[in-house]
């Protein structure tokens, strides 16, 4: 084939291509994402009916009274050197198991990065009110994996809540080391949802 040939063939296709899409609007994108369908984390998010969310302008105000005061001197016997768990007294100890294992997934998820420790309580007090009136028996706080003082506080000031009952480190897939799972007493309610 000539080299006259093969330009008018390219030609002709050239043609053909054009006649063929007359007509034709380019698509536009849309971009959707989409997450993991099998992921724990993401179907919870999906649910999560917690939707304030504290960006660096969007803080608690802390003149306003907290729902629930948390003593940084209280220090209750948890061992810093085993794996973060907490039962209170008299509720089974397999509460506990079923928060390690994931097997009760948090309804409710709060992120603590960037707070202070007064904006912490805050929120956990507000976060802990909000899960008793809406039923919700599991919850997760994400402090994240540094050793900073929310880490060494946060299960300090769960403990002293009067309303956890049990709480463990996170499994991997709700933050592990940087995060507590906790479960609420929200009554005859609670068995129940555990179906035990």
């Amino acid at each position: 084939m000539s080299k006259f040939e093969d330009e008018h063939h390219h030609q002709l296709d050239e043609d053909y291509f054009t006649n063929a899409m007359q007509g034709i609007k380019p698509l536009k994108q849309d971009k959707i994402h989409f997450g993991k369908d099998n992921s724990k984390q993401n179907k919870v998010l999906q649910v999560n009916k917690y939707e304030d969310d504290r960006t660096s302008d969007n803080k608690p105000n802390l003149k306003n009274p907290a729902v629930f005061h948390f003593s940084d001197q209280y220090e209750p016997l948890i061992s810093s050197n085993k794996t973060l768990s907490y039962i209170e007294d008299g509720f089974p100890a397999y509460y506990t198991k079923l928060l390690r294992r994931g097997d009760v997934r948090p309804e409710m998820i709060l992120d603590l990065h960037g707070y202070t420790k007064e904006q912490a309580k805050f929120d956990l007090a507000a976060m802990i009110k909000e899960c008793k009136i809406k039923h919700i028996c599991c919850a997760c706080v994400v402090h994240g994996v540094g050793g900073g003082i929310l880490k060494a506080k946060l299960p300090h000031y769960l403990v002293q809540h009067p309303d956890v009952i049990a709480l463990h480190q996170a499994p991997l897939e709700w933050g592990g080391q940087g995060a507590i799972v906790f479960m609420i007493n929200i009554g005859e309610e609670l068995e129940y949802i555990l179906n035990r």
